[in-house]
């Protein structure tokens, strides 16, 4: 089975799930996009009401934000991959509950196994402490992760996972967008250790 039929397969198995409440209320279940053989992955929190309505993951107000941050690295929303850790919308934009997260996360380790990142970017706490524990790395709080590499091991390989904070943080906080383009550089920074030249090469 190739990388697509691999993801294809998940993503039907997302559309039918049942399996936590969530499912009582989405419009649309929305499992991710972009491109399956990036070296690098955004994992946010759970869809908003924009998500659930067209099934794509940050599409609304943060999702624009999300795109200006991933071109100001040269890259394009075409060449990464853009995931949530929950793949429905908790109600009223609530925070996922543990065990909606719990429930879900077999289907985000699937999809990390499949596209194999050398980079994992978090946005926001809930997909940081998730990805943290998952990599079996402290947590503390984001202000004192954000914009910091960390090597953790994710279905028994390596990965450097890289904080930040919500696009939607952002839209609350303007302080945060100087911080969070700060953070982007390092994610760049990050992809490019061992390599010289424009990201378009680096990722197909």
């Amino acid at each position: 089975m190739n990388k697509k039929e691999a993801m294809n397969k998940i993503e039907n198995e997302i559309k039918n799930c049942r399996k936590c409440r969530l499912y009582q209320s989405r419009t649309n279940t929305v499992p991710g996009e972009g491109n399956l053989n990036t070296k690098i992955m955004f994992i946010g929190e759970a869809p908003g009401a924009r998500e659930d309505a067209t099934g794509r993951p940050f599409v609304g107000a943060a999702g624009k934000l999300l795109t200006q941050l991933i071109e100001s690295m040269g890259l394009t929303r075409e060449k990464v991959y853009i995931t949530n850790i929950v793949k429905c919308r908790p109600p009223g934009n609530r925070d996922p509950q543990p065990d909606e997260i719990y429930t879900c996360l077999p289907y985000l380790k699937k999809q990390i196994n499949i596209i194999n990142p050398r980079v994992i970017v978090t946005l926001g706490r809930h997909a940081t402490k998730t990805i943290f524990e998952l990599a079996s790395i402290p947590f503390g709080s984001m202000s004192s992760v954000h914009g910091t590499e960390f090597r953790g091991k994710i279905n028994g390989r390596y990965i450097t996972i890289i904080p930040t904070y919500h696009p939607a943080a952002a839209l609350y906080n303007p302080n945060l967008r100087n911080t969070l383009f700060e953070d982007f550089r390092v994610i760049k920074e990050a992809l490019t250790k061992d390599y010289k030249g424009p990201l378009d090469y680096f990722i197909p």
